[in-house]
Parts: C-alpha cells; sequence; structure tokens
C-alpha cells in the first residue's frame, strides 16, 4: 500500500506534469532565462514548481523546502524534513522538444531520501519509492539489472554545464569504457537515467555536477530496487538537503556493475579530479 507521504507527492508530480504537458506545445512562446553558462529555465519550471510547492506548503507547512527554481524555503524554523524538488528535469530537452522529461520529488529526513517520485508526464510513467519498502513503477515492483560485470553493459553519463573544465578526463574514461561496454547514452535527464536503472532498463550512471534536486528521489529507487549509490570514490554521497546543495559525483547501478565502473573511474584518473 502506498504511503500517505507518496500520495501526496503523486498528487503534487502530476499536477506539476499538466503544466508541463499544457505549454510543450507553445514552446516559441516562453520566457527563457540562463541560470548560469548553458544552463537554461523556464517560466514553466517556475509554474510546474509552484504547483508543487502550494500542495506541500497547504499539507505540511512546518517541513522545508528545496526546489532548484526557488531554492530552500523553510518558514516555520529548523525542520529534519525537506521536500527536495525539480518541476523539469531536462529543462534542455523540454525546450527542444525532445520528448524525454520528468518530474522529480523527495522527502529527505536529516539528508537522507526517504520518499521519491519522478513521474514522466509524456509516458504516463510514475516510478515510486519508500525507505524499507522497493521501489515501483506503475504499480509493479522494479529491480536493477542483474548483469555480473561490464561487458556487454548499457551504462548512462551526463555532461553538466558546470563541469566542463573536466570534460577531458571524463573523456578519457568513457573511451576506457567504451572497450567493455555495449553503448554509453546520454539523455539529458538525471533523474530518469537513475528511474531506468532502479527499473533495469540500463545497468549503471555516472555523472558529476549533479545536485540534490536531479538525484534525490532516483538515488533511493536505485537502493530500493537493489542497486548501489556511492560517488567517484565509492563514499557515500552526502546530505540530499540544503546542507549539499554543490554539484557532486554520483555512479549508480546494480552493485556489481556499479564497483566495476567506480573502479574504472578511479583507474583512468577521473575521480582524481575530485576530493
Amino acid at each position: 500500500m502506498q504511503k500517505p507521504a507518496v500520495t501526496l507527492m503523486v498528487k503534487a508530480a502530476r499536477a506539476a506534469g499538466n503544466v508541463l504537458l499544457r505549454h510543450m506545445y507553445k514552446l516559441d512562446a516562453l520566457n527563457v532565462v540562463e541560470k548560469d553558462r548553458m544552463d537554461f529555465a523556464s517560466e514553466v519550471d517556475e509554474l510546474a514548481e509552484k504547483e508543487i510547492t502550494k500542495e506541500f506548503r497547504r499539507s505540511t507547512p512546518d517541513y522545508a523546502i528545496l526546489g532548484e527554481e526557488s531554492g530552500s524555503t523553510n518558514t516555520r524554523g529548523n525542520s529534519r524534513f525537506t521536500w527536495v524538488i525539480d518541476p523539469l528535469d531536462g529543462t534542455s530537452n523540454y525546450l527542444r522538444g525532445i520528448p524525454h522529461f520528468c518530474v522529480s520529488i523527495a522527502l529527505v529526513e536529516n539528508g537522507e531520501p526517504v520518499h521519491g517520485v519522478i513521474f514522466d508526464p509524456l509516458r504516463n510513467e510514475l516510478f515510486t519509492s519508500s525507505r524499507g519498502s522497493g521501489t515501483v513503477l506503475n504499480e509493479k515492483r522494479v529491480r536493477v539489472a542483474d548483469r555480473k560485470d561490464l561487458q556487454g553493459a548499457m551504462l548512462i553519463t551526463g555532461f553538466a554545464p558546470r563541469e566542463r573544465s573536466r570534460a577531458s578526463a571524463h573523456l578519457k574514461c568513457i573511451d576506457t569504457l567504451l572497450t567493455e561496454a555495449e553503448d554509453i547514452r546520454r539523455t539529458g535527464s538525471a533523474a530518469l537515467d537513475l528511474a531506468y536503472i532502479a527499473c533495469g532498463r540500463a545497468d549503471a550512471y555516472f555523472e558529476a555536477g549533479v545536485k540534490p534536486w536531479d538525484i534525490a528521489a532516483g538515488a533511493l529507487m536505485v537502493r530500493e530496487a537493489g542497486g548501489k549509490v556511492s560517488d567517484f570514490h565509492g563514499r557515500s554521497t552526502g546530505p540530499m538537503d540544503a546542507r549539499g546543495v554543490a554539484g557532486r559525483p554520483l555512479v549508480a547501478g546494480n552493485i556489481k556493475v556499479a564497483e566495476l565502473l567506480q573502479q574504472k573511474i578511479v583507474n583512468t584518473g577521473y575521480a582524481a579530479a575530485f576530493a
């Protein structure tokens, strides 16, 4: 049975998804801003986030909120609970009409995700997860893939705008990985990447520069689906609330492939670029 918090999150995610769908056929009329170098947001991101936060402020006024567009808000003192929200993960895809984006929401307790929802409104795919209760895709329990090594693996990565100074090390790592892996995808949505790892559509994912709103829900889903999540050195990924808003490196996958991938990242020298 779905947890009450997840029911609330699903309601909010579907409301945000409806905002995305309503605006996707009038992209030429949208106001777009460049938040940082090659990092864009639109008025749709803001409208979708407002739909989510409106629901949460009404239902859980004592919880903090960390949104990609609005930043961190906590109107009632210090709370151990934080809603972590990405109203449109895959903004660049969305603004170009590429049909691959989602809404991502996590409820984080003292820095650790306890519930997660990722909603793909175009495919009507709803991923949900709760700590200790597994990961579900459209009411069906899912697990990570059972691949034993990197040979023939399907990997996913990303090139965050804020990480371009380390692109050479990243590409060197990719060059080495492609001697074993079947292929490496770059989809443009970290949240959906992690959801796809959780349900076995790909074997492992790695990317640097991701932030809590990109990964909080998806990291929980991978763990609850039997996988492993770490940084490039195999360590914990750190708090997923306002204490951890700096970009970070992430590796996720089934336990065996994630560990092998993490070692490749170390052996190629890519991990050395991160303290």
